[in-house]
């Protein structure tokens, strides 16, 4: 049975704490057809079959057909509308403002529209465009070209832990001669590079989505390569840095063709830097940025560009903060050891000792077990179990510490 006391302002302390967690992200996660769920959210209409593409990829820590796999993070990209690749790209504006782009392109709307909705969401503004070091003006700085990364709130928590996050991307993709060969789809094998947020925890910059660091290369730190919003767990990055823009690129895309491309192609597809296909010299920034869907997009960088081992693609540490409220339960000497449950004394009001000979003489003593905290109208709030049961004697003073986690 219960015995109270009531608890005083003194009695009642609150903490904030921080719990990190290592998250490592293996390639195999990022590169797997099973482990990267596409979204088919977006259909062309017009010329031929018509393409199917997704507006972002999420990658799970296993095959997400299975009940156990966890979402990890989207991967999408994104163009600014004023940069190069938009506006090279651009035929005109109809009546209402909608950019037009002839049927060689695709998806371009969408992917000026990603960016924008980043824009909106980490800078406080759809038309502000994103620069690498975050506050630069220069032209030479800003972000035209953007692969964003969003990890899901299970894995970065409350937010991202400065100067722990790096990412193994490889720059260079596999070498391609002419049609017959591919490496769009081809899995990079060399000049992988460590893109790191070294130095944030130094040089601290707040943005409108938070605390913002500046992604570098590790082995060139002067080489800006994207940035890092811890609170909102998103990174975003600099497409023609984190990979060789200039590079030819070659392989097979969706498009809006009525007829078979050469090579027995299905409808609907296209060669991109193929010798006879008209774009011999097609590169990665801007061909491949303005040709291929979405999906096109992203199968390569997430296919390709993490390359397909066991090894670590992205890792970094996550906040979890804590507030804890600390409660004080004081016993002192002459409290609590005694005991309003019925079967404490006999018919004769005497206490039920545990040596008969020490009737008259043995103190009285409890076992405390459990503590309850209530409000002012007597409502249980809380309750918390002791781990064992403590004597309580007119010999001892005890002090009880409650920790509520939230």
């Amino acid at each position: 049975m219960a015995t109270f006391k009531e608890l005083s302002a003194q009695d009642i302390k609150t903490s904030r704490s921080y719990l990190n967690q290592l998250v490592d992200v293996i390639q195999s996660d990022i590169s797997g057809s099973t482990s990267r769920k596409t979204y088919e959210v977006f259909v062309t209409g017009g010329i031929g079959p018509g393409v199917t593409s997704s507006l972002f990829q999420t990658v799970y820590d296993q095959a997400f057909t299975l009940q156990t796999a966890n979402p990890v993070f989207d991967l999408t990209m994104g163009l600014w509308y004023s940069g190069s690749s938009v506006q090279d790209a651009k035929t005109g504006d109809d009546s209402a403002g909608k950019m037009l782009f002839n049927s060689s392109s695709m998806m371009m709307r969408e992917k000026a529209n990603i960016y924008r909705q980043f824009s909106q969401q980490l800078l406080g503004n759809a038309e502000s465009p994103f620069y690498a070091p975050h506050g630069s003006t220069n032209a030479d700085d800003r972000i035209n070209e953007a692969m964003f990364v969003c990890f899901k709130r299970l894995f970065h928590r409350d937010a991202i832990k400065r100067e722990t996050f790096a990412m193994k991307f490889y720059t260079s993709a596999s070498d391609s001669i002419g049609e017959t060969l591919s490496n769009l789809d081809s899995t990079t094998i060399s000049g992988s590079t460590i893109f790191t947020d070294v130095g944030a925890a130094s040089n601290q910059l707040v943005s409108f989505g938070g605390d913002v660091g500046n992604v570098v290369n590790s082995g060139r730190t002067s080489e800006y390569a994207g940035l890092m919003f811890y609170d909102q767990g998103i990174g975003v990055f600099n497409l023609n840095t984190i990979m060789s823009g200039t590079q030819h690129v070659s392989g097979v895309i969706g498009a809006m063709n009525a007829g078979s491309p050469f090579g027995g192609l299905p409808v609907g597809t296209m060669i991109i830097g193929g010798a006879d296909s008209g774009n011999a010299a097609a590169t990665f920034i801007p061909d491949l940025m303005v040709s291929a869907s979405i999906d096109d997009i992203v199968n390569h960088l997430g296919s390709c560009r993490f390359q397909s081992g066991s090894l670590s693609g992205i890792v970094f540490q996550n906040v979890t903060n804590i507030n804890s409220t600390l409660i004080f339960c004081r016993a002192t000497a002459d409290e609590f050891n005694y005991s309003s449950n019925p079967t404490y004394l006999d018919d004769s009001s005497r206490l039920i000792v545990i040596d008969e000979g020490q009737q008259d003489t043995q103190l009285s003593f409890t076992f405390a077990t459990t503590i309850g905290l209530y409000d002012a109208n007597d409502n249980c709030l809380a309750v918390a179990k002791l781990s064992r049961p403590i004597e309580k004697n007119p010999e001892k003073d005890i002090t009880f510490r409650i920790r509520l986690d939230y």
